[in-house]
């Protein structure tokens, strides 16, 4: 009588697993309180400014020497475009390098 109608062994362990990776993560996200939304939007801005920057300074160093020294071709096109590469590769760095560190905090937890 005091058994439980449609409640399998198989089902209560389904569930243990479950509520037992819940706790995991909440134990995981306890121990690394540091990665909050402003952490995120910080690492957005870093981005960005990685990407502007060189851009920036590119095409400041192509009006220069558009102004200095004038040609058919213009070094403020082409500046800026090495510019924005050396910027995306800068970014591409930076989140390579974040993806990696998480990667490895996580197989840290799981050992």
């Amino acid at each position: 009588m005091n058994e439980k109608k449609g409640k399998s062994p198989i089902t209560k362990t389904a569930f243990s697993q479950k509520i037992g990776t819940k706790a995991a993560r909440k134990r995981q996200s306890q121990r690394h309180v540091s990665r909050t939304i402003w952490n995120g939007l910080g690492m957005m801005g870093l981005v960005g400014w990685s990407v502007a920057i060189p851009t920036l300074l590119g095409t400041a160093l192509g009006i220069w020497l558009d102004n200095r020294y004038p040609s058919e071709h213009s070094w403020t096109l082409a500046l800026l475009v090495a510019g924005l590469v050396i910027g995306c590769a800068n970014a591409w760095h930076w989140l390579a390098k974040e993806g990696r560190e998480i990667h490895e905090q996580e197989t840290d937890d799981d050992e």
